[in-house]
């Protein structure tokens, strides 16, 4: 490979990746959207909005395929090497993360006209609009932290998921008395349930990003955590998981 060749092929290769990088943070931006549009359609009992965040779920989707296909491109005509590799990976299970983000963002909303069919307010409703803006923040975060390398925004997402598994497992508690205390209600209150879930979850995934940002830059991985449910046991965390499943 002569110089000329060899100069193109990096110019291409950094094009790729630059081009990679954009559409993953597109998705970023667009899941942050859904997941604020989601709970903001449910606490306005607004079905045009959760109509739009389910509808507008398939530009996701489709950025995702759009990486999916650079990316495999990318890997066999470029071979990149060591960091290089390394930091395309990671954008690809990244864009695969922001996808599933995205599908909960759009299950929440989806929820939404199943719980405006009925007149009853249910109490702990009104907990989960600041669940979302912790699993929302979250998500901005992990998407900051990848795209400026910053690994110790990365740490802070890694720690602060622990504050929304806590809240989870409060909601949880205080659903489970409330649907004993009210069982004509339990229908709305199961769906509430799945509701906070779907935020945990993101929370979860959040975090994903953050590990695979700092593993993108630094080479390792960061330490297991343990959960907020596993501090409550696991029979009772098992519970949760089989009621929302």
């Amino acid at each position: 490979m002569n110089l000329s060749t060899a100069q193109h092929t990096v110019t291409a290769f950094d094009a790729e990746i630059h081009d990679l990088r954009a559409m993953v943070l597109e998705m970023g931006e667009k899941s942050t959207c859904a997941i604020t549009r989601a709970i903001e359609a449910l606490e306005h009992q607004d079905l045009a909005l959760a109509k739009s965040v389910v509808a507008d779920d398939r530009e996701i989707d489709a950025l995702e395929r759009r990486i999916d296909a650079l990316s495999i491109q990318t890997i066999a005509l470029r071979a990149p090497m060591a960091d290089d590799l390394r930091h395309l990976i990671a954008t690809f299970k990244i864009s695969s993360i922001a996808e599933r983000i995205g599908d909960y963002a759009k299950n929440i909303a989806k929820r939404v006209p199943l719980v405006a069919e009925s007149s009853r307010q249910i109490e702990p409703v009104a907990l989960l609009p600041s669940m979302a803006k912790i699993a929302a923040d979250l998500v901005r975060d992990s998407f900051q932290c990848y795209a400026d390398g910053d690994i110790d925004l990365a740490v802070s997402v890694w720690a602060r998921d622990q504050t929304l598994d806590n809240f989870y497992t409060s909601f949880f508690r205080s659903i489970i008395t409330y649907m004993i205390e009210n069982p004509a209600h339990i229908s709305e209150s199961a769906h509430l349930l799945f509701i906070a879930k779907n935020l945990e979850r993101i929370g979860d995934h959040a975090t994903n990003i953050a590990e695979l940002s700092y593993f993108a830059e630094t080479g390792r991985q960061m330490p297991d955590r343990t959960k907020g449910n596993d501090v409550i046991g696991t029979g009772w965390a098992k519970q949760q998981d089989l009621l929302v499943s």
